[in-house]
């Protein structure tokens, strides 16, 4: 498979989602936006296309952020998604999702930034690609927003502080406005980003503290996140072989 990656920023890196492609020995390429690296001009070759997270939300402008052109990149899922493409997006880029297929994003009830349990709805507990999940999982969050939902879309799980955690938008699109993909390295890099966040843990009931942010094992998330990939490639290249 060919794997593509939409990175908005230097430290909202692909984690255990690069890890998982690496493994496969999948093909993989990057648009690092904050580099200026352009999106894909031809889609045909992609397999599956990661849109990663950001501070950006999906009304900045390019006035606000030189580098991020949020049409350009709705433009690209949408097409992507049409083509039949797997999409995943995460955080930013489910809400990218959302818009690109016109559901509005909408401001999370709570800011999270940590780890802490999601919820499957019951649609989630009898999905086919989510029932390695439980119940309910621990995982990483780092977000103020969320993505909006078409009249298709089925909610897979929430938490008690957001409602839309994972949104299936069809049996090849998916949205996570949760971080499964978090390493130490990555949450490293959140941290020296998000000072301002951060000391004002106290304020909140789902943010934690740097200290705390450190502590937690994120390996866990990680094999449940492997284990989501696994199961969606398969059920695409099944796909394929039938055409």
């Amino acid at each position: 498979m060919h794997v593509h990656f939409i990175i908005h920023e230097d430290f909202e890196l692909p984690g255990a989602y690069e890890q998982w492609a690496i493994s496969h020995h999948h093909k993989i390429s990057y648009s690092r936006v904050y580099l200026g690296e352009s999106l894909p001009n031809n889609i045909n070759n992609i397999d599956l296309l990661i849109v990663m997270g950001g501070p950006q939300s999906p009304s900045t402008t390019k006035q606000e952020c030189s580098h991020f052109d949020s049409k350009a990149e709705q433009a690209l899922i949408l097409s992507t998604i049409k083509a039949g493409k797997v999409v995943i997006g995460v955080c930013l880029g489910s809400q990218l999702i959302g818009e690109a297929l016109g559901a509005s994003y909408a401001h999370s009830p709570e800011k999270e930034i940590g780890k802490f349990p999601i919820t499957l709805t019951e649609m989630g507990r009898n999905h086919p690609l989510f029932s390695d999940f439980g119940d309910s999982l621990d995982v990483g969050h780092w977000h103020n927003d969320m993505p909006g939902l078409t009249k298709d879309a089925q909610i897979i799980a929430y938490s008690e502080g957001c409602p839309r955690q994972i949104i299936a938008y069809d049996d090849l699109v998916y949205g996570f406005q949760c971080h499964m993909e978090l390493t130490p390295e990555v949450v490293e890099l959140l941290i020296a980003h998000s000072q301002n966040d951060l000391s004002q843990a106290a304020k909140y009931r789902f943010v934690d503290t740097p200290d705390m942010l450190r502590i937690h094992d994120y390996t866990q998330m990680n094999q449940k996140l492997f284990t989501f990939l696994d199961k969606l490639s398969q059920h695409y290249l099944l796909g394929l072989k039938k055409e």
